[in-house]
């Protein structure tokens, strides 16, 4: 609707009045106390139900159970309720204050525009040398490195740039619950590979093979390691055997979520995160590499990501990112240039040093509670997916209503990740908040 001349000026005077807090200019108060009546008749003639018919994969989709009870806890706080909340993965500590700088810099410096749909030369340049230096991973930061409004973006494009409709994907159970979802929304089929509490939740080649076998529409395997929500961690043994199943199957893409990789926690160097796509050259041409800043630097909100691939794989991707989103914040490239380039790696250290602390104290808290198990403990990211099967007949979705209700603790049930009987626990919290919500579980399964 074109806006009458009145309106549209007092719009340009408010557009160029100070930023100062509270300002109204008077014609613009004028114009909406006059249209006040007109406003509120058409809110009121908008509330009846559309007749507007919504795409059937929608319906299809289910809303993020770790998002629906973090909203909850929001909602509880809201009215002043005090809840100790462990449902979500973002870390206690504040970003580097080398990327707070970076950030600040580009404010100032009205570093606000528009960049390459893949993102700046810095940061991809930038990321191709750290996976170089890292990672023994080489690409091209000007055709195979895609840089996105976090990693989740890049999985989904990841997955839609290679599966459609009478493709398969093979999601390991279990699963950060969007995986399957985005699958959804592809158009494509989640096929789940059911992996073991006993393995440690990891896939075994056996298991692959198995399940190829029986499925050869399967485009693409979706491998996350280190695993949300098992924080298990596939060694680079692993990651060959699994290599060598997947070079029977040369039609099957990988996508490696890898936004964990430098939360690690075993004392053997050799025992550390190794990335899939330097397993092998047939691994590097077939694999997408999704990476992000939120769990190592913090980032959570200034959300952003990447993805590495051959080049055909990246090009894919940019075209689809270029009709859904463009580019990521300038502001936030900029303070992934800085955490890349910037952060001593001894500060990096020290937080993961912190992380462990935390998982080592849940890990031990959790062995003395009653009938519950933890069979192999988590070696990386910052989770714990204890078994709390033996508790209200093993249904984790009762078990975390009421502990919210009555120990206001917020867990999220391990059946929206495909592990019925179990919680996901995040430990990315204070230990006094992790020893309160500790309290508070030992608490109410003992009264169980």
């Amino acid at each position: 609707m074109r806006l009458a001349q009145p309106a549209f000026a007092a719009v340009a005077l408010a557009a160029s009045a100070p930023c100062v807090s509270g300002f109204v200019p008077p014609l613009l108060q004028q114009s909406a106390s006059a249209s006040a009546p007109a406003a509120a008749s058409a809110l009121q003639s908008t509330t009846e139900e559309s007749e507007i018919a919504l795409n059937p994969i929608v319906s299809a989709v289910k809303i993020s159970k770790t998002v629906e009870i973090f909203s909850l806890v929001k909602q509880m706080e809201a009215e002043g309720i005090e809840v100790t909340s462990l449902c979500v993965g973002e870390p206690d500590f504040p970003p580097p204050q080398a990327v707070l700088d970076a950030a600040s810099r580009a404010i100032v410096d009205c570093d606000t525009r528009y960049t390459a749909v893949t993102g700046t030369a810095d940061l991809r340049e930038a990321i191709a040398e750290d996976l170089k230096r890292r990672k023994n991973l080489e690409y091209n930061p000007q055709t195979e490195i895609v840089v996105g409004n976090g990693a989740k973006q890049c999985v989904y494009q990841g997955i839609l740039a290679t599966c459609g409709p009478l493709d398969s994907v093979i999601v390991p159970a279990p699963y950060w619950p969007s995986y399957p979802e985005m699958v959804s929304l592809t158009g494509a089929t989640p096929i789940i590979l059911e992996t073991k509490e006993e393995d440690g939740y990891l896939i075994t080649p056996g298991a692959l093979r198995g399940l190829l076998r029986e499925n050869d529409d399967a485009k693409l395997l979706i491998l996350c390691n280190p695993s949300n929500p098992t924080g298990g961690v596939h060694t680079e043994q692993r990651l060959r055997e699994l290599a060598a199943v997947l070079d029977e199957y040369p039609n099957v893409a990988v996508l490696a979520d890898e936004i964990y990789e430098r939360l690690v926690y075993n004392d053997d160097p050799a025992e550390g995160h190794v990335s899939f796509a330097a397993i092998s050259p047939s691994m590097y041409q077939r694999t997408m590499t999704v990476n992000g800043f939120s769990k190592a630097y913090a980032m959570t909100g200034m959300r952003l990501g990447y993805l590495a691939a051959p080049a055909r794989l990246a090009r894919a991707t940019t075209t689809i990112q270029s009709q859904l989103t463009s580019c990521a914040g300038s502001i936030s490239q900029a303070a992934g240039v800085a955490a890349l380039r910037d952060v001593p790696e001894e500060e990096l250290e020290a937080n993961v040093k912190v992380m462990r602390e935390k998982r080592d104290y849940v890990i031990e808290r959790l062995r003395k509670m009653p009938q519950v198990n933890l069979k192999v403990p988590p070696t990386g990211a910052f989770y714990v997916l204890p078994d709390v099967s033996a508790h209200y007949g093993g249904d984790d979705v009762a078990l975390c209503l009421d502990l919210l209700k009555q120990k206001r603790l917020a867990l999220v049930p391990g059946s929206s990740f495909g592990a019925p009987g179990t919680v996901r626990i995040s430990y990315a919290t204070s230990m006094e908040e992790l020893e309160l919500a500790m309290n508070k579980l030992e608490e109410f399964l003992l009264e169980d």
